[in-house]
């Protein structure tokens, strides 16, 4: 998964981590000084029982996580834990906080004029930027104690957490970030990101819609939405939304490419489901009506051909030494025979068509294709359309020409399907009309591979330019005319 990156937060990173190096080295010789002095006193039983001593504590290892980092990279820390120490033990006799106490609390709670928090941020970056992240997150984390409200901190705690892939508390810090009010696109992004990654699609659309409430315009958060809803198997919500998106920028080329490629797959999935429910209809009693109309002509056959034997013997009476009639008896004799074989296999084809359909609800299955083909109609128009629209902002669009090609191609070849099962009989009734219409889509198709290949020199589309050309050769070789609809 794309990690999150945040230039700003990059750019703090760097300015906080070399920041040392314009420190004074006479502050920095007194830091070290204090340091020695409060680092000596630990050991010191009388002088820790005083607040005074935890106050200077917390004092000194403040400024050196801000002014000398480089003596303690977890300074914050150890004035953190001093601060505590102070409220601890600067109690009044009446219970109540005293006056360093007090101050200690207003330090802890961030009020404004403190500085711990920003020594926590700053500590937190530097270990971040030395590659120290568990250090960095630690830090990020105590400094949202002190500030819950901040953005800052949840910002590069998200990121800490995302760079160790810890995917849960980088989630955590991401909505803590969005909770206090944070406007950066890029986090309600990674937001959805991580929850996509779970497959928590809704999730990551209530992220993505929460992004665009503080930033309305934002394209990629837009963009992303539509990718969720795909992700998630919602082709209508996302077709919705890059809808509204191509109304509102009717000359972003790759929204519209998109939106066309979705009624595309649309398309396919519809015929694909379309097929599904012909194959049910072709097991009920539509396969048995057609079925019984074979039944009744290879019965009116061994009609005719008991007609015929009874002719041919009434010959014979009268001829009996006749070989050619002879001849003539034992040929209708034996193509009876396979009638008769044919009449026996209908039946039974018959009976098992019958127990094939039980079950099926024929009506509702008819009900049902009807339907699929006027979503496929008007998914196929929609395609179209858009594919076209996309090729007037940009005529030289390769996705779009290819796209277009192959949408007629791949119509031509369904269309041949359709002659490729047909029997004797129906090929010469109705074959040849749709062979011209086979023979139209290809050429519908042609000039859009045409102009693909000369917009990028693709072999994908060399090569469909090459199937449609052979085709449409063989079609017209054969006499076919080819009719474009």
């Amino acid at each position: 998964m794309k990690r999150l990156l945040f230039v700003s937060a990059l750019a703090l990173f760097s300015a906080t981590a070399f920041g040392q190096d314009a420190a004074n080295k006479l502050i920095l010789d007194q830091y070290q000084k204090e340091k020695e002095k409060s680092d000596k006193s630990i050991d010191d039983a009388k002088a820790t029982a005083k607040a005074a001593y935890w106050m200077d504590r917390a004092k000194t290892y403040e400024s050196i996580a801000l002014q000398a980092t480089e003596l303690d990279s977890s300074a914050a820390k150890t004035a953190m834990d001093a601060y505590k120490k102070v409220i601890e033990l600067d109690v009044t006799k009446k219970g109540q906080p005293g006056k360093s106490s007090k101050e200690a609390e207003s330090i802890l709670k961030g009020e404004e004029g403190t500085q711990l928090f920003n020594a926590f941020v700053k500590q937190g970056a530097e270990k971040y930027q030395s590659q120290n992240l568990e250090g960095a997150l630690e830090m990020f984390q105590l400094a949202q104690e002190i500030n819950k409200k901040d953005t800052l901190a949840s910002l590069y705690g998200g990121i800490a957490a995302q760079s160790l892939d810890k995917k849960s508390e980088a989630i955590a810090q991401f909505e803590k970030y969005a909770e206090n009010g944070g406007t950066d696109p890029s986090v309600y992004y990674g937001l959805s990101q991580l929850y996509r990654a779970e497959d928590k699609f809704d999730m990551a659309l209530a992220s993505l819609n929460k992004g665009l409430e503080r930033s309305p315009d934002n394209k990629d958060l837009k963009a992303e939405i539509v990718n969720i809803y795909l992700a998630s198997g919602k082709e209508d919500q996302a077709i919705n939304e890059l809808k509204a998106l191509t109304e509102k920028d009717p000359n972003n080329i790759q929204n519209i490419l998109n939106l066309a490629i979705l009624y595309d797959n649309t398309s396919s999935k519809l015929n694909q489901k379309i097929k599904e429910v012909d194959s049910k209809l072709s097991q009920g009693t539509s396969k048995v009506s057609s079925l019984n109309k074979d039944l009744e002509t290879e019965k009116g056959t061994i009609e005719v051909f008991d007609g015929e034997v009874k002719r041919i013997t009434g010959l014979l009476k009268k001829q009996p030494k006749s070989a050619d009639l002879k001849r003539q008896l034992a040929d209708v004799t034996a193509k009876k025979k396979e009638a008769v074989e044919s009449v026996a296999s209908l039946e039974k084809q018959i009976a098992e068509a019958k127990e094939a359909a039980k079950g099926n609800d024929t009506a509702a299955l008819e009900k049902e294709l009807a339907e699929l083909k006027a979503k496929q109609k008007t998914a196929v128009s929609e395609a179209v359309a858009s594919y076209k629209k996309a090729l007037v902002v940009e005529p030289n669009n390769y996705d779009a020409l290819y796209n277009l090609g192959a949408f007629y191609f791949n119509e031509a070849v369904q269309l041949k399907s359709e002659v490729d099962n047909m029997n004797m009989t129906d090929y010469q009734k109705r074959g040849k009309e749709i062979e011209g219409r086979v023979c139209g889509r290809f050429k519908k198709a042609k000039p859009y591979f045409e102009k693909a290949v000369q917009a990028k020199d693709e072999e994908e589309a060399k090569e469909a330019l090459e199937n449609a050309t052979n085709i449409i050769a063989q079609l017209e070789g054969k006499g076919i005319v080819c009719v474009e609809e």
